[in-house]
């Protein structure tokens, strides 16, 4: 049986096919935002991949902040559930599920059995949300991917105060004029991130094994950073941006037998 997971976020779509709920067989990420058509193109590729067809797949769940976007689902389900499920597909022993997307934070409490127990999430502020590393990184002429190099470069991490991102820009600018190292502001705003995400994380309860999900996960400055703000370390994977379409796959699997 052949299940496909969709995640269509706000700045990425990703899709994942599984085979019998337990392989992945391929899996795709386009970046593009919501409405733009990336899923299709995110889909297509996974299929083309396969050499198959829409016709081939037994069942399609769509999950994320534009699940409702997508008509080729069978079933549209929470990203809660998805990254919960994901996660705990990558790790069987995960309590704790960090997951920072480009809109939003939030934090998954599981059980023994990788089901969603509690959560907690920020949606309202981009401060802590990969929408303000975008952002912070356009300041300093940086792409995304060099923050990790840059903020291991750093001696002295700079603070930043400012809890909003309109001002915490105005504040890295600030500091730059002032002569503060790249490296020294990049460690900065990763442990920024950190901190305000792992207020949330604080919020829920801590219990390990915890993990990252989401595109920014990837960022090691910002893994380092949320382990140090926890005091534990964070189980990291390659498939961290995928969980979501993970979880949205196995669900999928797991539906389409019923």
């Amino acid at each position: 049986m052949y299940a496909l997971g969709v995640d269509i976020g706000s700045t990425t779509s990703k899709a994942v096919i599984m085979e019998d709920g337990e392989k992945i067989v391929s899996s795709s990420i386009v970046v593009a935002t919501v409405g733009t058509g990336g899923v299709l193109k995110a889909v297509d590729r996974v299929l083309n991949d396969l050499g198959m067809t829409a016709g081939d797949i037994d069942c399609t769940v769509a999950t994320g902040y534009g699940r409702q976007t997508y008509k080729g689902a069978d079933f549209e389900v929470s990203e809660l559930t998805c990254h919960a499920l994901g996660a705990h597909y990558i790790f069987d022993d995960v309590r704790t599920v960090i997951d920072i997307g480009g809109q939003d934070a939030k934090v998954l409490s599981l059980n023994d059995e990788g089901r969603m127990v509690n959560f907690v999430m920020n949606d309202k502020c981009a401060a802590g949300t990969g929408r303000f590393l975008d952002v912070m990184a356009n300041i300093l002429n940086l792409k995304i991917g060099e923050l990790e190099i840059e903020a291991e470069k750093s001696v002295k991490p700079a603070v930043i105060s400012s809890t909003c991102t309109v001002f915490a820009e105005s504040e890295v600018i600030s500091q730059l004029a002032n002569g503060v190292a790249i490296p020294d502001l990049v460690a900065g705003i990763c442990q920024s991130v950190a901190s305000r995400v792992a207020a949330l994380a604080k919020r829920v309860g801590v219990r390990e094994t915890v993990c990252m999900s989401g595109g920014v996960a990837q960022n090691g400055g910002v893994r380092k950073a949320m382990e140090k703000e926890l005091g534990v370390q964070i189980a990291y994977s390659d498939k961290a941006q995928i969980m979501g379409a993970i979880g949205a796959a196995v669900y999928a699997f797991h539906h389409g037998m019923q």
